[in-house]
């Protein structure tokens, strides 16, 4: 029963359940704990959504070889490396002092109408005042700290399936 001896396939699949989880969680908090996630939380939840679509399809394919196995891990490594630059950011942006935190500005679904996405892009990653509060915490952590956290731990479990040695069969 030890996770890091098994296949590859219940390996991948293990980190898409992880990812579809966590999603799940993010919409529970949204629609049934009434916290409307900032621009950031939904760049987050993207950046969850493509690790979850990798972990589903490298699942599925399962590679016999080290080089399909490797594609899968560099594709991993981008989606989780994309979701720890979000995550970092708005930790960063949550951590800052009262007086240094950026103004408000309109949501996302404005945004994306009025905007042009470049545009939208760096409004989002400039961050909002919104993106600083801290509305939930568990064990001490905001909800952006625990994303950092699941983006590392999943990227190390997609590197692992994806490097890790494997004893050949008979």
């Amino acid at each position: 029963m030890n996770p890091f001896r098994w296949s590859f396939r219940a390996q991948f699949l293990t980190g898409f359940a992880v990812c579809i989880a966590l999603l799940g969680f993010a919409f529970y908090s949204q629609y049934y704990l009434g916290l409307n996630p900032c621009p950031l939380c939904t760049f987050q939840r993207g950046a969850f959504l493509l690790l979850a679509v990798v972990f589903l399809i490298g699942g599925l394919h399962s590679p016999r070889g080290p080089r399909g196995r490797g594609v899968y891990g560099g594709l991993a490594l981008v989606a989780s490396a994309l979701g720890l630059a979000v995550a970092g950011r708005h930790v960063w942006l949550q951590h800052l002092p009262a007086d240094k935190v950026p103004a408000c500005g309109p949501d996302l679904a404005y945004m994306m109408e009025a905007f042009p996405f470049a545009d939208v892009l760096r409004k989002v990653f400039t961050g909002s005042g919104e993106c600083a509060v801290v509305d939930w915490s568990f064990l001490g952590l905001s909800m952006p700290e625990w994303s950092l956290a699941w983006f590392l731990a999943l990227l190390a479990w997609a590197l692992f399936a994806a490097f890790g040695r494997r004893k050949l069969q008979a």
